[in-house]
């Protein structure tokens, strides 16, 4: 079942055609990656689903609901959260005080009832909290500033933050970006782990090692048009995948 559908996508930017009449199915559960040079309109896309450009034409439908007229904030509500390519933390707040505010936003607090959940014991903020620490490996840091944490604990926490709202899709936007190998592989781990509890993840990703490593299917995007889409192997396998993004040479 598909859980987001995009059809005939399209943002222009002038006479600059960022995604181009973009057709896209994401089954619940699935990871799908999008991948393609700098300037394919992957992050682009993103922002359209996440709400932070308007669409120029095309649909957008999120369990099988038109989001063309959703505000961001809505959709958040509804369960679509993401992550950035240039980390967005509250630099001055802690650790804990960032997954906070995620976990405690208006809307949060109107359905589910904030002194409850934070008196609640099990089930409750301050519970929540602590299995994204674990989650993230920060629960060492959760007193630190978000703006002296190391680069690749930033990357940690933003990823901690977006899960705080109990996404049911995740867009990932270049997670990878900046981390070392170690931290890619744990990264690749974290990812896996949240298949396995039921969200959905789109990952914009150029680290080609942790998208071969981890996604079910994969779209290749250039110049804002898909020219490909299939699962790992077959991507590996196209010619014009290989020759033009995966350093192989077309048959």
């Amino acid at each position: 079942m598909a859980l987001l559908e995009l059809k005939g996508l399209s943002r222009h930017f002038g006479g600059v055609r960022a995604v181009d009449a973009l057709e896209l199915s994401v089954e619940s559960g699935q990871i799908f990656g999008l991948i393609g040079p700098n300037g394919s309109g992957k992050s682009t896309t993103v922002n359209l689903i996440s709400g932070l450009f308007p669409l120029s034409s095309g649909s957008i439908l999120f369990q099988n609901e038109n989001l063309e007229k959703t505000p961001t904030h809505l959709r958040l509500q509804a369960g679509i959260a993401r992550t950035f390519q240039n980390i967005r933390l509250f630099g001055q707040l802690t650790v804990w005080q960032n997954l906070w505010v995620a976990q405690n936003s208006p809307a949060d607090r109107a359905r589910r009832g904030f002194f409850a959940r934070w008196l609640g014991g099990q089930g409750g903020v301050r519970e929540e909290i602590s299995q994204l620490l674990e989650f993230s490996g920060l629960a060492h840091k959760q007193e630190e500033l978000a703006a002296n944490l190391a680069f690749g604990e930033q990357r940690r926490l933003e990823l901690a933050r977006a899960m705080a709202a109990k996404p049911k899709l995740l867009l990932l936007d270049e997670p990878a970006a900046g981390m070392n190998s170690e931290e890619i592989g744990q990264l690749r781990e974290r990812i896996l782990k949240l298949r396995e509890c039921g969200v959905t993840i789109l990952l914009v990703e150029h680290v080609m090692e942790l998208v071969m490593g981890v996604t079910d299917r994969i779209a290749v995007l250039n110049f804002g048009q898909k020219i490909a889409e299939g699962t790992p192997a077959e991507i590996q396998a196209h010619p014009v995948v290989r020759k033009a993004y995966l350093g192989g040479d077309a048959a």
